[in-house]
């Protein structure tokens, strides 16, 4: 269904709207440790401004955009857990200071939200030409999905720097350590900037890397760029409150990547069906969104509880026989 452009306006106008409350009411001010509170409170409103947006979708565009969104929404948030584990690593690899952490997370998920939007348009275009490359897509899920649950037990923790960041490294002066919360300072007549530019530039460009599969994976649930963008919107919006918010509880998911892999696997599989049947293989079923929804759901919920019952189980302060695995392989 061809998207209006008033509704493109209307989405992202009202997404910085919110980014530009977020930044105002949290961030004015000196910088002070997100609390409790706060996160509890931020996580909520943007769950129910997602809940209030898939509602809008079921009135305007009916039961099938809406069950795309949701499903898509809950598969993008999923995923987006798993991005924290790798943010904790690159906060403890660059020692940034509590009270510094959610002004860091606000400008990395901003460069985040602009790279995928053009990822996002990148893919749609190519899938309209390319109809193969749903198959490519789908394979590399299922792979993705394998790897997953082989590095389970892998134990690495080291934060790796990826090309952009090295990048930035080389072209900007830096200082030795942080400067309060500033990214630039002049020193001796020179413009440095501070490890806090550096950060916010980790953060961003190595969601690009999560982005890789998650991408693909909201496109094997909807073909239509706008429900995939604005679940991509709405899940990252509340990421970093939700950074904050479970805490110390990321380090009792211990099954996480079990629940992710059987995701991506189940979408991967999808797509590929899809694909075939698309291309005239009249046996290959075609999975409705309702099924997807269902799957997602329960796979989320399933690996939570066996999650929180394995660390019940374990000896009181014994540190868990589980590795914390993330898609990329880090692990907290």
């Amino acid at each position: 269904m061809l998207v209006p452009v008033w509704a493109w306006v209307a989405v992202i106008a009202a997404l910085l709207v919110v980014l530009a409350i977020d930044l105002w009411v949290v961030d004015r001010g000196e910088p002070r440790e997100f609390s409790m509170r706060q996160a509890g409170f931020w996580v909520g409103l943007y769950v129910s401004m997602a809940v209030a947006f898939g509602v809008l979708l079921l009135i305007w565009r009916g039961p099938t955009s809406a069950g795309e969104f949701f499903a898509g929404y809950l598969t993008e948030y999923s995923l987006s857990v798993d991005n924290l584990f790798v943010f904790y690593i690159i906060m403890a690899r660059f020692a940034v200071p509590r009270i510094y952490q959610h002004r860091v997370l606000l400008v990395g998920i901003v460069i985040a939200l602009i790279m995928r939007g053009v990822f996002i348009a990148v893919g749609a275009a190519a899938l309209t030409r390319f109809s193969w490359l749903f198959y490519v897509f789908g394979i590399f899920l299922v792979y993705t999905a394998y790897t997953l649950v082989r590095d389970h037990d892998k134990d690495d923790s080291e934060f790796k720097e990826n090309v952009v960041l090295r990048l930035a490294r080389r072209i900007f002066p830096t200082t030795a350590g942080f400067v309060g919360s500033r990214i630039t300072v002049r020193v001796d007549g020179r413009r440095l900037v501070t490890p806090m530019l550096i950060v916010m530039i980790a953060i961003g460009t190595t969601d690009l890397l999560f982005a890789l599969d998650s991408i693909p994976a909201i496109f094997g649930l909807t073909k239509d760029a706008f429900i995939v963008f604005s679940a991509n919107a709405f899940a990252l919006m509340g990421l970093r409150q939700l950074y904050f918010l479970l805490g110390g509880l990321l380090q009792r998911l211990v099954y996480i990547s079990y629940g992710l892999s059987f995701i991506l696997g189940f979408i991967g599989v999808k797509l590929i069906l899809e694909a075939m049947h698309e291309g005239g293989i009249d046996w290959a079923p075609q999975i409705p969104i309702w099924v997807s929804l269902l799957v997602i759901t329960a796979s989320m919920g399933v690996t939570t509880v066996a999650s929180l019952i394995k660390v019940r189980r374990s000896d009181q302060g014994a540190p868990l026989d589980e590795g914390i695995t993330g898609r990329h392989g880090a692990t907290s």
